[in-house]
């Protein structure tokens, strides 16, 4: 099977493009990147010494892709990541992250097209609508944000909402950020590209991805970003709420997408499989800032976070999702722990304090 990856130098196609040469020798796997972020260079000659064929391209360019060789399969990692892109400050405009996140999703499409390749898309949970997050019933236990019991056993939480996390049927009405839009509107062009044309096209939803090689930017998750900090003694806010970090994501190492993904690709043309699936660490694998903090403090000593109770555009206080439907219908479910991907984000942090550089 060949196997064209883009966004294959950034660290969720980087770490997906090993893991899938490992689950699967014999793979031929073709990755593109326009090498844009700040030290993504940096993993492509690790990838090249395991044998993916890494082009400097972008898949905003259709030229770019018509020059790439033909694959049976294309696995979407390329992505305007920040839920804060096109807003003011963030350094990317409306049409920039448009461009980004759409308009290169089209011409993966057409390539796919073109190829008769199916197409898989690492999409995101901030799909999911704002308001009715933002205003979820939740209280706080052991330093962390969670679902009203009370709410739970009245049933007065929102549709697609359970102890277990956010579910597919959860509303994705507007707003969900300008970001989450885009990823959206990826979404239902790819699923209108399969219907229309006959193209397997897989959707997975991810929650937050961790992992050793992220560069510790807050737009690469908020795991990453705090070690990092917090092992670099560099300045650290609870923002927002309560300003007291009870604010909770859930976590999952990409590379236990790969058995997943390589599933999908096999199945082909299969109706009787969901296309959409919520793919994370779940309630088992989730944590608050609160908890993460008196982690770093054990494993790499004392810090100080201040409070910043200010709120912070798109903020949400528990985001946990539900991969119920993934385990049912391909018995996934993470491989790698929580306590694994910290010790592997802090063991990398301190091994390697001028990542990327």
């Amino acid at each position: 099977m060949k196997i064209l990856v883009t966004g294959v130098c950034g660290f969720v196609g980087s770490t997906l493009a090993r893991a899938l040469a490992a689950e699967r020798p014999g793979l031929k796997i073709t990755g593109i990147d326009n090498l844009s972020r700040e030290g993504a260079h940096r993993n492509a000659p690790a990838l090249r010494a395991i044998g993916v064929d890494v082009r400097h391209g972008d898949i905003r360019v259709r030229a770019d892709l018509d020059a790439l060789p033909a694959a049976d399969a294309v696995i979407d990692c390329a992505a305007q990541p920040s839920v804060l892109a096109g807003t003011a400050g963030s350094g990317c405009t409306p049409a920039q992250l448009v461009g980004h996140n759409l308009v290169g999703t089209l011409h993966l499409l057409e390539y796919c097209r073109g190829h008769k390749a199916s197409f898989t898309l690492l999409s995101t949970s901030r799909v999911y609508s704002i308001p009715p997050l933002a205003s979820l019933p939740v209280v706080v236990r052991h330093g962390a944000f969670t679902p009203d019991p009370a709410a739970l056993t009245a049933g007065a939480l929102p549709p697609g909402v359970s102890a277990a996390g956010i579910s597919e049927d959860f509303s994705t009405a507007a707003p969900v950020s300008l970001y989450g839009a885009t990823k959206l509107a990826s979404e239902t062009i790819a699923l209108e590209y399969g219907h229309a044309f006959g193209l397997p096209v897989w959707i997975n939803r991810c929650g937050v991805l961790a992992g050793a090689g992220q560069f510790g930017r807050a737009d690469q998750g908020i795991f990453s970003f705090w070690i990092r900090e917090w092992a670099a003694r560099r300045p650290l806010r609870h923002i927002g709420w309560d300003g007291l970090g009870h604010q909770v994501r859930d976590c999952l190492h990409p590379a236990d997408l790969a058995p997943l993904l390589l599933a999908q690709l096999d199945a082909g043309l299969a109706p009787e499989k969901p296309s959409t699936v919520n793919l994370a660490g779940g309630a088992a694998q989730s944590m608050s800032l609160c908890q993460l903090g008196q982690w770093c403090a054990e494993r790499l000593g004392p810090h100080e976070v201040t409070e910043d109770p200010a709120p912070r555009p798109y903020d949400l206080p528990w985001v946990v999702l539900d991969s119920t439907r993934a385990s049912s219908a391909w018995g996934w479910r993470p491989r790698t722990s929580m306590a694994a991907i910290l010790e592997e984000l802090a063991a990398h942090a301190t091994a390697h304090p001028d990542w990327p550089a």
